[in-house]
């Protein structure tokens, strides 16, 4: 097997395999939209943000549990982080859908995102984990920024971004995670 397709280092099948998860947001986001409907304050965001956060995390899940052997609770951390930063965002800005909203929102639940995962999953195994905090919490804003940028009615009261925003946060998050995973403890 060759180096770029070792599941323990990772390589280009990686990164391909998790560009695909971006799906995980538009079928999350959808989701919850049908289900709970739009964002408009803490408890909508946190529900409407829990399952959104659990299709993206079960999409990156089905691509790390080979590379990292993380398990089901991957899910659990990215749904959670989500609920927070969604709630915490609504919060903050009133449930506001302009270009500061969104990065407010979006700030707040990458930060989350990226702390639970980094603290639940990756610091134990990865030398580089530390980059995946600030890494998450940059590209979930810019994740936002892409859609919004794109002319996505963000009106709608979204609880994460869409396919455009996603691919983006993908290839930065793709990127990372790669490294991390180039420079795993021994």
């Amino acid at each position: 097997m060759s180096n770029s397709a070792d599941p323990r280092t990772g390589g280009w099948r990686f990164f391909l395999w998790w560009m695909l998860a971006f799906l995980g947001f538009p079928l999350g986001g959808e989701l919850a939209l049908l289900v709970v409907g739009p964002v408009e304050g803490a408890v909508s965001g946190a529900l409407g943000g829990a399952l959104a956060g659990a299709v993206i995390g079960a999409a990156q899940w089905l691509v790390l549990r080979r590379y990292l052997r993380v398990g089901p609770e991957w899910v659990l951390a990215t749904a959670l982080g989500v609920a927070i930063g969604d709630a915490i965002g609504a919060l903050l800005t009133g449930a506001g859908t302009g270009i500061g909203a969104l990065l407010i929102t979006g700030l707040a639940t990458g930060v989350a995102v990226g702390l639970l995962q980094w603290g639940l999953f990756l610091r134990g195994p990865l030398l580089r984990a530390r980059l995946w905090p600030p890494v998450v919490a940059i590209a979930w804003p810019v994740g936002w920024t892409v859609t919004w940028a794109f002319g996505i009615d963000v009106e709608r009261g979204y609880f994460v971004f869409g396919a455009s925003g996603a691919l983006v946060f993908a290839a930065v998050t793709g990127l990372a995670m790669l490294l991390m995973l180039r420079g795993r403890a021994r």
